[in-house]
Formats: C-alpha cells, structure tokens, sequence
C-alpha cells in the first residue's frame, strides 16, 4: 500500500512516499542520506508523547542514533523565541552541514524546523516526517519553511526543500476529529482550485476517509500531493501559478491574525475552508461563476462537518474594515493592491488583483452580518 511521488526539482529533487507503517521504516529510508548514523529530531510534546518511541526504534534498526527536542503543540511555536530555542539546540548537538535534521509533527513543526535548517551553517538538509492531515497533504512539501511575526503569518521564512517526506497515514488514526477536518481543509482546496474530477471524488468517498479506510486515506493523500508536486515544480518560488495553492488563504490569514493564532478558536485547515467559501462567494458576486458553485461548496464542507461561516468562529471578531486591514498585511499585496485566488467554477480557480475593495467588503459585511 505504499505509494510515491516524485517531486522532479533537478538537484533538489525528492520522493514523497506515502502510506501506513512509515515511521517504522524511517531508518531504512533515511540511512541513505547520511553521512554518519544520527539525526537530530524536533517535534512537540503532544506528537512525541504518542510517536517518538515508535520512530526511535525504527531509527535504531538500523544503527542510527537519535535526539529528541520537544517544544509545546500550537501556531504560538512558530515565533522567534522558538526558532532561536531550536537553532541553540542543534548547534548543541553539534550539528553538520553534511547531517540531517527531522521535522516530526504537524506543519508548525514542519515549517519552524525547516527554517531553522535553512539558516542553520547557511543551510542543512532536512527530512519531514508530517504527523497531521494539513502537513501530509500540503505544508511538508514544496519546501516553505517560516514563523509567524506580530504582523501576520508567516511573514519571515525561507524556500528550503526537504530531502525526503514520510507521509505515515497509520499515524492519522490518532488525530482528534477537529484536526483530522482542518486537515480536510486544505484537500479540498486541491480540487477547488484544479481538478474538479478529485473534488467529486472527494463528494462520494472522504467519508469513508474520514471513518478510517486507509485505502481512500492515502488516496486522498497521494492525490493532493500529486497536484501540489507538479504546481512546485513549475513554479518554485512562487511567481505565478504556485499563488494558486493559496486559494481561500487571504480570508484565512486575516482571519487567524483576528483570532490572535489561538487554535482553541480556529485552526489553520479550518480558516482555509472558511476562506474557500468565501473566495467562492466573491467569484460569484463578480459573476465569473454561478451561485450554484459556491453553494455546493458549502454543502460538501457542511456534509463533513466543517466549520464553513464567521459564525461558526467563537467570541469577537473585529468589523469589515478591521479584517480587510489585515488583509493587507498578506504576503500576497503586491505593489499595495492584494492578489486573490478566485474561481470560474469547481476546478478552475485562476490569480487576480483586479477585484473591486467594495466587493471585497460586501461579502465580508453579508459574512459578519450572519454571526
């Protein structure tokens, strides 16, 4: 049951390998990059406590010896204060350019360790070992690596591909059913944005994933990686078509930095969804497609019991012209005018920045009025 995709990068190039067992296997599959047999392992406390024994011994199978730096779960980790904690820490451990480093849990983790290893010695190599849903499907590849700043999201950071991506889908089963959806969130933004055939499947059969089929699981996996491998590879660094994969993210972003990053409120996946909904809405109100479009949407999000409105965020909210102000903090606002991912239809999402601030604010005032 164990697939591959490929992610053709000339001298950067690595395999995404994907299916149940993985962790178990980690030592066979990383031994090749080594130059001598350790790593040095970030993760948090809560993937640690239920996974750390379980990758140690599949490091240990094959000689390699493993450290272990735990940091709390949650966005607030990815700060300064914790990329200085990690990068003291692997200089500790005597880390060398010609070593690798694991990034072992969700994509908090992901992108704080794969920033730190890109300005660690100028630059060292790192393997991903994504744990949630959102970081096997999106975060772990494509190589962004960064932390949030006061001003918003992911705002400083640096393009650093792994070496390699173990997606275990085993260890979703042990994902609570909240971050098991927001992870859902950004696999139907695949088939939002470009494949309208994979969003039907994802109609019929992401129940069945979400029940547990490991089967429809790492299809769903595979699929999504897929289309964020061949959108990477033509676009590395973000200078066109690569802005697609932001789709519903200028809403989310907004809307993370409104709710202070505090999961207990909204988590990443489920500030993409939201964000989608709404991206469908305004592609609807500027008529470049039908109201069915962002209404099916909707009801797909609302059948897997998604968080889907600005209602559906606890506690306050600041007003239109508040969430449109951070908006403009996005790393999207090129020349002061921000750049939406909006849709002709499911599957056919396109870059604009020619979108009335009137429209903009329209679909907020008619979200916000719903709260």
């Amino acid at each position: 049951m164990i697939e591959c995709v490929h992610v053709p990068l000339g001298t950067r190039a690595y395999d995404v390998v994907i299916g149940p067992g993985l962790l178990a296997q980690a030592g066979a599959r990383i031994a090749p990059l080594l130059t001598r047999p350790r790593v040095a392992v970030v993760s948090d406390e809560t993937v640690a406590g239920l996974h750390w024994e379980t990758l140690r011994k599949g490091l240990e199978r094959t000689g390699i010896s493993a450290e272990c730096l735990r940091l709390p779960p949650g966005e607030g980790t990815k700060c300064w204060a914790m990329l200085e904690r990690v990068v003291e820490w692997l200089l500790e451990q005597k880390i060398e350019r010609g070593d690798v480093v694991v990034a072992f849990g969700g994509g908090v983790i992901g992108d704080l360790v794969g920033f730190a290893a890109a300005i660690l010695r100028r630059g060292v190599r790192f393997v991903q070992i994504p744990t949630s849903l959102l970081a096997q499907v999106d975060s772990s590849v494509g190589g962004k690596t960064g932390i949030n700043s006061a001003l918003g999201k992911n705002l400083v950071g640096a393009f650093h591909q792994p070496v390699l991506v173990l997606a275990d889908t085993e260890v979703l089963g042990t994902l609570t059913e909240r971050d098991y959806l927001a992870g859902y969130g950004e696999v139907v933004k695949y088939g939002l944005l470009g494949d309208s055939n994979f969003f039907q499947w994802l109609e019929d059969h992401s129940s069945r994933a979400a029940a547990g089929d490991m089967a429809a699981r790492i299809h769903l996996v595979k699929r999504s990686v897929e289309m964020k491998a061949g959108i990477v590879t033509r676009d590395e660094t973000e200078q066109g078509e690569r802005a697609l994969l932001n789709l519903g993210h200028t809403f989310c972003h907004a809307l993370e930095a409104a709710t202070q990053y505090d999961g207990a409120r909204l988590l990443h996946g489920e500030g993409v969804a939201i964000g989608c909904a709404l991206a469908f809405e305004l592609s609807a109100r500027l008529g470049l497609c039908s109201q069915e479009e962002p209404s099916r949407v909707r009801a797909h999000l609302r059948d897997m019991k998604m968080k889907v409105d600005l209602s559906d965020i606890e506690g306050e909210l600041p007003d239109t012209d508040g969430l449109v102000a951070l908006m403009a903090q996005d790393k999207k606002v090129v020349d002061g005018r921000l750049r939406f991912i909006l849709a002709r239809g499911i599957g056919d999402a396109f870059i604009t920045s020619d979108v009335p601030a009137d429209d903009v604010k329209a679909v907020l005032d008619a979200a916000l009025a719903n709260r």
